[in-house]
């Protein structure tokens, strides 16, 4: 077995959501005396906001203000207490979220009753509506005037907006995942969103946000099929027990409006959105979903579970049952306990390749060669594992190919501006190169990198050295493009060199920097964790990961690392079949 063979044995997976209540309106069946979840088993608030303290000075209280402002509740109501009266009402606090790190509070002037600040801050993201994160960079700065009365101080003058430091709005909020049905309707999408509600609100705050919409980036990419569907009265437990039990255990109940429109393939889809948004926040089935009163699919009268809507798991995705490849020497190889092998047909045989993709069934194969000429310099090849392969492009430089969800066709990018897929055709195995719309990533700057996410609707990038995630928006042609191009890997510190998915929701970087080379990235940007840099020796040139496991080639060898490994045990290994070898590794996908 090779030592690259990774199987999906857990439920894997972080997730995102937002903030939004659905409104009631009509009453629930009558088959039971349902209670409704907002009722039951009240969770305490996880962090407790601060009051202001009397004498605070002026400086303290502006930071006491900050970590109030977290709370969102009744239009900020823990932070009011903090402004004057008067500052309160002219206070404008759904005009922006913006996200803050390294805070400084630095005195302007000050008199016995008067008192003047500039804050100073990187600027790390917005909280959109509906709780999206965008990520952004950049300095921030504005100013805060405060009046002393009654021997208190408290603050007379603000911008509009809430400000929130970075790591007090993580303590606060929860990254939660809604989730919406790729454009052939085998997979479900994230879209990651952060909410602060209680943890008996979530089923609620969810599914509003799913009848609401994906973001509008993402929105043009993937299929609702709560669009134009409605509540009808409260959700509630699914079988009407009062009890305190806990929110979510003994599964919830929801009753649809709007849903008569939908055929038998469409309710399947909206219960698996229902399904896995819900499963993935932690609030446990079965899903009890009606329409209008009655079942939505009378299979299902006794309530949905994860594995009725199997078929369309978010992370089912990033597994493969397909081993640990590499290219080295200039040939694609099999990687076992003990060595390598070459691959079977053209792949195996020539020694000019420098990258190479596997698609997901590891049935095909995409590689970069050397063309053997001064220019262009490189070739894009294409053909089956164990079979032959032709060339489909050339180009002074030709990005590692990376294969779209169907398997259909493999992608790269041509003297880091044109965006190509060489598309197979199914019934002829015939392949044809298409233009992929890159518009609205070319004026970003030269494109080092590309990898495909796995559900196929969002493309990870390396565009000058920086990290960005833009949506793959089918076009009334046919053809793709790439739009909303969102910088994520704010804070890199240094250039990327190389990255992949490890979810659907987080990618891993390769960065410049000799001591933590290698980082985690939410797919948002919300997150930017570095992993351990034990073993590995700069610069890491090549990524490639799965959920459970990341492959890397530094200067010396291909290194990996167990997710499942313990914390304190958790660092490079040297693949055993490469010992000693300069290698690229390959996995399916």
């Amino acid at each position: 077995m090779s030592a690259g063979v990774i199987r999906m044995l857990r439920f894997a997976v972080c997730l995102v959501v937002g903030a939004t209540v659905v409104s009631a309106c009509a009453s629930l069946p009558d088959t039971s005396t349902p209670e409704a979840i907002g009722t039951i088993d009240r969770v305490p608030a996880s962090q407790s906001q601060p009051e202001p303290s009397p004498g605070r000075e002026p400086d303290l209280l502006i930071r006491d203000f900050f970590k109030a402002s977290t709370a969102p509740a009744e239009r900020h109501r823990a932070a009011r207490q903090f402004l004057t009266a008067s500052a309160s009402q002219q206070w404008d606090d759904a005009a922006s979220a913006t996200i803050v790190d390294k805070v400084d509070v630095l005195p302007e002037s000050r008199t016995a009753d008067r008192a003047t600040y500039l804050i100073r801050a990187n600027r790390t993201g917005q909280l959109q509506p509906g709780g999206a994160y965008q990520a952004e960079d950049g300095t921030f700065e504005t100013k805060v005037s405060l009046a002393r009365n009654d021997g208190d101080w408290r603050i007379d003058n603000l911008p509009a907006g809430v400000i929130m430091d970075r790591s007090q709005f993580l303590n606060a909020y929860q990254r939660k995942s809604l989730y919406f049905v790729d454009p052939t309707g085998t997979s479900t999408v994230p879209d990651p969103r952060w909410i602060s509600s209680g943890r008996e609100q979530h089923a609620t705050e969810l599914i509003g946000l799913l009848i609401q919409g994906a973001a509008p980036a993402l929105a043009p990419a993937v299929r609702n099929e709560l669009e134009k569907v409605s509540i009808r009265g409260p959700i509630t437990k699914a079988d009407g027990r009062t009890s305190s039990v806990g929110v979510g255990l003994g599964g919830i109940r929801v009753d649809f409006a709007g849903v008569d429109r939908l055929d038998r393939q469409a309710r399947e889809l909206l219960a698996a959105q229902v399904v896995w948004t819900l499963a993935n926040a932690e609030i446990s089935g079965p899903y009890v979903l009606l329409a209008d009163g009655n079942p939505l699919d009378g299979r299902y009268a006794d309530g949905w579970t994860t594995a009725d809507v199997a078929a369309l798991n978010p992370v089912a995705g990033d597994s493969t049952d397909s081993g640990l490849h590499a290219v080295s020497d200039g040939v694609l190889v099999d990687v076992n306990d003990t060595g390598v092998v070459p691959a079977p047909g053209y792949f195996g045989t020539v020694n000019n390749m420098r990258t190479a993709a596997l698609s997901r069934d590891g049935n095909y194969v995409a590689a970069v060669v050397d063309s053997g000429r001064p220019a262009p310099a490189s070739a894009l090849m294409v053909g089956s594992y164990g079979g032959g392969a032709f060339p489909v492009a050339e180009g002074g430089t030709i990005t590692r190919p990376s294969w779209a969800a169907d398997d259909g066709s493999a992608w790269a990018v041509l003297d880091g501006t044109r965006v190509v897929r060489a598309v197979r055709d199914r019934d002829t195995g015939q392949v044809s190169l298409n233009d992929v719309d890159a518009s609205a990533v070319n004026g970003l700057g030269p494109i080092s990198e590309l990898r495909l996410s796995r559900d196929g609707v969002r493309a990870a990038m390396i565009v000058d050295g920086k990290v960005y995630v833009a949506v793959v928006v089918p076009q009334p042609n046919g053809a793709p493009a790439l739009r909303s191009p969102q910088l994520i890997a704010v804070g890199l510190g240094s250039p990327a060199l190389s990255l992949d998915w490890s979810t659907s929701e987080m990618l891993v970087v390769a960065r410049a920097t000799p001591d933590t080379p290698v980082a985690m990235v939410a797919v948002d940007g919300s997150r930017f964790d570095t992993l351990p840099g034990r073993n590995l020796t700069a610069p890491v040139s090549s990524v490639d990961a799965s959920a459970m496991i990341e492959y890397v080639a530094d200067a010396r060898a291909v290194f990996q690392l167990n997710n499942n490994d313990p914390e304190t045990d958790r660092y490079w290994r040297e693949v055993p079949g490469l010992s000693g070898r300069r290698a690229v590794p390959v996995l399916p996908g």
